[in-house]
């Protein structure tokens, strides 16, 4: 009986944390497409990875750079997953102002990645 109700503890125990976990809401289909049209920062891209537009170099994903900021406004919804939907949505985000007379298109053209999250 002792081992039955240990087992049941431990049950409940397991579901209760997997209940708590914080979910991953990773986006891969977006780091995709912005390497895939800026292929001149596509290797940097590669390496921060989430930290192209969020802060603590992705690890903090509440600080959103004004970059991310311009993409998610561009895309409308969340989790977006067509192609061309995100080849739009980055397009229009580049067309946003970076600061210094220039657009984040201007810069990921020249091989800058958007200034990152503060």
């Amino acid at each position: 009986m002792k081992k039955l109700n240990l087992m049941m503890t431990l049950v409940a125990f397991g579901t209760v944390m997997c209940l708590l976990a914080p979910n991953a809401e990773a986006r891969p289909q977006y780091l995709k497409a912005f390497t895939q049209k800026y292929s001149k920062v596509a290797e940097r891209a590669m390496e921060l990875k989430c930290g192209v537009c969020h802060g603590s170099s992705g690890k903090n994903k509440k600080v959103v750079s004004d970059y991310g900021k311009a993409l998610v406004e561009a895309l409308g919804a969340r989790n977006v997953k067509g192609e061309e939907e995100l080849s739009k949505a980055l397009d229009e985000a580049g067309k946003q102002d970076a600061g210094n007379g220039k657009t984040y298109n201007d810069l990921l053209q020249a091989g800058e990645l958007p200034p990152a999250a503060k």
